[in-house]
């Protein structure tokens, strides 16, 4: 059964047509979520292999805690279990976005050694869901990608459980996942870090 068209699923395909627009998504790369509910768990998801800048509200499964489809047609992106993991250690988290930016990726590989992403002393930062004045540290921490999703599910889950104030986490060579307690948030904190990495990356050179 084809899960039925809702507006979060159609504000979902909108974010992802939009950030295909932006060159923050390509061809069938990315995955966005929202929670329906948590006792028991429930997600919409996009489904795999389906191109971002085609998006639309069809291209949805809803999941249960396992991953296991409960409705819709298609496959669960292997990003289904970072999904996941994020919400199990962000409990007020509604949404969860990612993006691939040229730029994201640059700075996430600069910085890996580092262990995050660092960002202060900018006004723009207050928009984030968790910062309140602009001289805050925002923080993404960048951990190393792997061809185990499960063993990476962990990882993002543990660092998720040292890093309380983590406003998203950045996997190596491969994109940032954020969250926000709405989707408008979700996509507020995309384009807020979208913006700071854009930033970082040009006063490098």
């Amino acid at each position: 059964m084809s899960v039925k068209p809702t507006p979060l699923t159609q504000e979902l395909a909108a974010i992802g047509r939009y950030f295909h627009g932006r060159n923050w998504l390509r061809g069938s790369s990315g995955n966005f979520s929202v929670l329906l509910a948590r006792k028991p768990t429930r997600l919409f998801i996009t489904s795999a292999g389906d191109d971002i800048g085609d998006l639309d509200e069809t291209n949805f499964l809803e999941l249960d805690d396992d991953a296991e489809i409960l409705q819709g047609f298609g496959r669960p992106s292997d990003g289904s279990l970072l999904h996941l993991a994020i919400y199990r250690m962000r409990p007020r988290a509604r949404c969860v976005l990612y993006s691939q930016s040229v730029a994201g990726i640059l700075l996430s590989d600069d910085k890996y050694v580092d262990g995050a992403l660092e960002f202060t002393g900018y006004e723009t930062l207050v928009a984030l869901e968790t910062i309140d004045r602009f001289d805050q540290v925002a923080r993404v921490p960048v951990i190393d990608n792997s061809s185990d999703h499960v063993a990476l599910s962990h990882v993002v889950a543990n660092v998720l459980a040292d890093d309380i104030s983590a406003v998203g986490i950045f996997i190596r060579r491969h994109g940032l996942y954020t969250w926000g307690e709405t989707v408008k948030q979700a996509r507020t904190n995309v384009e807020i870090l979208e913006f700071m990495f854009d930033l970082a990356n040009s006063e490098r050179k």
